[in-house]
């Protein structure tokens, strides 16, 4: 029986590897999106070139969307192994082809392919490393994929400071090199134990066709919110905050998004010691809700602080939430091995997808006379307690065996 005996076994180093190229190319974009746009030909700060950066965001979360579907299903069907390959292979080829644009339309096609091929990787490294390792040793395996990815961002954030066609061309080179690693890869024993027997696999819709199945997929992508709501929100829109605040002096977002990511590494890897130490998955994630929330109003009530001061905050944003690793985990635990790939893919790219209505939850709250912190604070708020209320509701699932099948025959809309 094969089994990833150590946190530091080659299929761990893969899929955090695999992660890191991930979250380089998902920040990437944030960072050196005006100065591309800019080289198109947009002026800057002009209502133009920030209808054009929304525009190219949204191709890439619908691209997220798509492929998380489209990878889940596949990593269930054909294996997690091969999603791996799939996934690397295609974004890979669009952060090159980034680095070639000259016109908004391209640009925009390409963000949507680089967020498809972008959204199987997470949920395919998670599936992989859940079912090749010990259950005692599985939430120490999946922290390392998302510390280690976590620097991802934080490269990102450096390499952005570039002309920004070499800073894509890097992320693409980076992707091609792994592909060179994952060679010497073997698919989970797990899923090996099923590809003979005759059960349906990948069944998308078969998570809506039964209450249980829905509303435990539902709180899955639920307790991920307040994640992407201090990315989406306080992190790419932190000159707002700065502005009210009384900042003394002007701020870099790519350092607001490699300090808040350096809190999101420090964050994930104090939440999978405490989760492995206390033997709970539940009990870190309603602790972290409760951090976050004390980062959030740390944020939005500080006055009059200096540049360092406020980058100092924007790591414990990320610190103080910093449970996505915990998150992911929980979601690849709690269904069977023929829709586990379909679930853990599709649930984190749902809350990235997410960062869009959270994001305009709050434009629009501040345009209508709610303000920047009071609109924040609503949207936030909001997001820490359906996530609280889906943890709750949730089953523990720290020492569960994941060696076992979905029924998927129930009938439609039963519990």
């Amino acid at each position: 029986m094969n089994k990833a005996k150590g946190v530091f076994s080659l299929i761990v180093i893969v899929a955090a590897l695999g992660y890191f190229v991930d979250l380089y190319d998902l920040v990437l974009y944030g960072v050196v999106r005006d100065a591309s746009l800019m080289e198109l030909g947009f002026k800057e700060n002009s209502p133009a070139l920030k209808a054009a950066g929304d525009t190219l965001f949204n191709f890439q979360m619908i691209g997220f969307l798509i492929g998380g579907i489209i990878w889940g299903v596949l990593g269930d069907m054909k294996g997690r192994l091969s999603v791996l390959f799939g996934t690397i292979i295609l974004y890979s080829a669009a952060n090159v082809a980034n680095g070639f644009v000259h016109d908004l339309t391209s640009y925009s096609i390409l963000r949507l392919v680089a967020g498809i091929g972008l959204a199987g990787e997470l949920g395919a490294g998670i599936t992989l490393v859940s079912e090749s390792m010990p259950i005692e040793k599985r939430g120490y395996g999946t922290m390392v994929v998302v510390v280690f990815g976590a620097m991802g961002a934080v490269l990102a954030a450096k390499v952005g400071e570039w002309y920004w066609r070499n800073a894509y061309f890097v992320g693409g080179g980076l992707g091609f090199l792994l592909l060179f690693l994952r060679i010497g890869t073997y698919e989970s024993h797990i899923y090996k134990s099923i590809t003979h027997i005759k059960v349906k696999k990948g069944a998308f819709h078969e998570l809506f066709t039964s209450r249980q199945r829905f509303f435990k997929y539902l709180g899955c992508i639920l307790i991920g919110l307040p994640v992407w709501f201090t990315i989406g929100v306080l992190i790419f829109h932190a000159n707002d905050f700065a502005a009210i605040i009384g900042v003394q002096g002007k701020i870099s977002i790519g350092k607001c998004v490699m300090y808040s990511y350096f809190g999101l590494a420090a964050g994930d890897l104090v939440c999978g010691m405490l989760s492995q130490l206390l033997k709970s998955r539940k009990k870190i994630i309603a602790i972290f809700l409760g951090t976050s929330l004390v980062s959030f109003l740390w944020y939005f009530f500080v006055k009059d602080i200096s540049v360092s001061y406020f980058y100092f905050l924007c790591f414990i944003l990320g610190a103080f939430t910093g449970y996505w690793a915990i998150f992911v985990t929980i979601a690849s635990e709690q269904f069977g091995t023929n829709l586990r790939a379909t679930v853990t893919t599709t649930v984190p790219n749902f809350v990235r997808g997410a960062a869009v209505p959270i994001t305009y939850s709050y434009i629009f709250l501040r345009d209508h006379n709610v303000g920047v912190i009071y609109g924040a604070l609503i949207v936030g708020c909001t997001c820490i307690l359906l996530a609280l209320v889906s943890v709750i509701g949730i089953k523990e699932s720290f020492s569960k065996d994941l060696n076992y099948i979905e029924e998927l025959n129930k009938p439609a809309l039963t519990n």
